[in-house]
């Protein structure tokens, strides 16, 4: 009874597990499963946060055209004859006695409580006005950056997702092999019960089975890896299954990626940091430009107390800067900002280059991908009808079990290597999809 007892609980327990292990895994579709990435994968949501960072330097850059308000208080004791004259008319104490000309040369120590309203209005600083268009268009690369990053993740997440879909049916190839060896092993057996067959036979049809046992093993450890790395892109904590198949995965002609990759997002944040370089050049002879600007200042002094309001006065200014003289640095800072923006073309120019040769690549590489493909699935069947003629010539005692057995790992390599050949066709298509940067669009992602 106790045994009965014991062997319920254990039995509650691993249910217990199973179904929170379960419970950790969620199936996806393709389209599910990138659209999850996008919105959860770190790597996107520290670019976004990065993103955000830049789009404060815009309000940084502009914040040096806004007014400038400070508010400020100083104390003074002096007795300084010019100061001391200076403050008494501040706070508006001056008095006849103070022209007395002992009073004027010997003046007694004299407190000033100082406190002063200012605002700084500037018209015109030519640095700051290409410091906020450079801003912007940084701002602006940076997005760019991000939708490349978009597609970079997708693209992994498609790879993810076939390896899972995969290293399932690296299971169900390993689960097939395993059957294939029992009935091998069942065969054996009965013909050395019926004295067709020697006992040897048995023996290696059972070890057939056990490489093949230890074939599944291995498979159902791999796809459990693969979810889990596609739960790791997907950003979440446990596995991510895979569900519904596979949506079509379009091939067009190699112009449309082509032309498409033109305006590759990595390529139109190069092109847009080469628009900044060149103004760097503006910004570097900006000090050429005089700046100009308004402001005004309402000031109270008193002897006795800070913030007190004995006298009262205000002013209102405006102000031109000029700097006609620097030692040549302008020049020297213009030459360097005209090779920084030629490096940044060339930059560029290597740049499309390279993304041309990517896609000839890739767009051979799926023609390469789908030969091998079909040569893979034809090798299967034939491997198929191979395994079955050797398994009838066995039985009928016209071949030795060994080539049952090599047959039949023919059979099981040739199974495994459909399965990769098919994951490489479509990895492949992907791949040029991500290089043209239109595989958000060509699998309706956007």
């Amino acid at each position: 009874m106790q045994r009965k007892i014991l062997l319920a609980s254990a039995a509650l327990f691993l249910f217990s597990s199973a179904s929170a292990f379960s419970a950790q895994e969620r199936a996806f579709t393709l389209k599910e499963a990138v659209a999850a990435a996008l919105r959860d994968n770190p790597e996107i949501r520290a670019f976004h946060e990065s993103v955000s960072a830049g789009e404060e330097d815009i309000g940084n850059a502009r914040s040096m055209l806004f007014p400038r308000i400070s508010v400020e208080e100083g104390f003074m004791r002096t007795t300084n004859p010019t100061l001391a004259f200076s403050a008494k008319l501040d706070q508006q104490r001056f008095s006849s006695s103070d022209f007395a000309i002992n009073n004027l040369n010997h003046p007694a120590p004299i407190n000033d409580f100082q406190t002063a309203f200012s605002v700084e209005q500037p018209l015109f600083v030519r640095k700051a006005l290409v410091g906020l268009d450079m801003a912007k268009k940084e701002h602006a690369a940076k997005v760019e950056d991000f939708s490349r990053k978009e597609e970079e993740v997708a693209f992994e997440t498609i790879k993810a997702y076939l390896g899972a879909m995969t290293a399932s049916e690296f299971v169900s190839v390993a689960e097939k092999g395993v059957d294939d060896a029992n009935e091998h092993k069942r065969i054996a057996e009965l013909r050395y019960g019926t004295k067709l067959g020697l006992y040897s036979d048995v023996l290696r049809a059972d070890t057939g089975l056990s490489e093949a046992q230890e074939r599944l093993v291995s498979a159902r450890k791999n796809y459990e890896v693969a979810k889990r790395a596609l739960g790791l892109i997907l950003g979440m904590d446990g596995e991510a299954g895979t569900t519904g198949g596979l949506p079509e995965f379009p091939l067009r002609d190699i112009d449309y990626y082509e032309k498409a990759s033109l305006s590759r997002k990595d390529v139109r944040s190069l092109e847009m940091r080469y628009e900044n370089a060149r103004r760097n050049v503006d910004l570097a002879q900006a000090d050429w430009f005089p700046t100009f600007g308004v402001g005004a200042s309402y000031q109270l002094d008193d002897h006795s107390m800070p913030f007190g309001s004995e006298g009262n006065s205000w002013t209102v200014q405006a102000y031109l800067k000029w700097n006609v003289f620097d030692w040549a640095i302008r020049r020297y800072e213009s030459a360097k900002a005209r090779h920084m923006a030629a490096a940044t073309n060339e930059y560029l120019s290597g740049l499309k280059k390279s993304v041309a040769f990517r896609i000839h690549e890739a767009y051979l590489g799926v023609e390469e991908a789908r030969k091998n493909m079909e040569l893979a699935s034809s090798a299967a069947k034939t491997a198929e009808e191979g395994e079955r003629l050797v398994r009838d010539r066995y039985e009928n005692s016209l071949s030795p079990v060994v080539d049952l057995l090599d047959a039949q790992l023919s059979l099981d390599n040739a199974r495994a290597d459909n399965v990769m050949k098919k994951n490489g066709y479509l990895t492949a298509i992907a791949n040029l999809s991500y290089q043209s940067g239109t595989i958000l669009k060509d699998f309706g992602i956007e």
